[in-house]
C-alpha cells in the first residue's frame, strides 16, 4: 500500500468531501434527503451536522442553521423550496426508522 503523509491524506480526504458535496448539491439535486437517509443512513443534513460538529470540536461556534447554509450554499429553507418534494407516507415511516438507527435522539 502506498504510504501517504498526514497532510496529504488530510488534503485528499478534504477533496473527496468537496467532490461528494458538489455531486449531491450540483449534479444530483433530484435525489431527496429522505431517500439518502432511507438507503444510506445519512443525508445532506447529516453532512452539514458533521461539518458543524467538526467546527465546534475546533472551538469554532457554528449553529445548525449556519452549518447548513455553509453546506447547502444557501439558506436551508431556500434549498427546500427549490429542490425538496413531498415524501410519500411510506418513505416518512422508513425515515423514522433510518433516523433512529443512524442518528438517534437529537436535540
Amino acid at each position: 500500500m502506498t504510504q501517504i503523509d498526514d497532510q496529504t491524506r488530510l488534503e485528499i480526504e478534504a477533496a473527496a468531501f468537496r467532490t461528494l458535496r458538489a455531486h449531491l448539491m450540483e449534479k444530483r439535486t433530484d435525489v431527496q434527503n429522505i431517500d439518502l437517509m432511507n438507503l444510506a443512513g445519512f443525508c445532506r443534513n447529516c453532512l452539514s451536522r458533521w461539518y458543524q460538529e467538526a467546527a465546534n470540536e475546533r472551538g469554532i461556534a457554528l449553529t445548525k442553521e449556519e452549518a447548513r447554509e455553509i453546506y447547502y450554499g444557501m439558506p436551508y429553507d431556500d434549498w427546500k423550496t427549490q429542490f425538496q418534494t413531498e415524501a410519500a407516507p411510506e418513505k416518512q415511516t422508513a425515515f423514522k426508522t433510518a433516523f433512529a438507527q443512524n442518528v438517534g435522539e437529537r436535540k
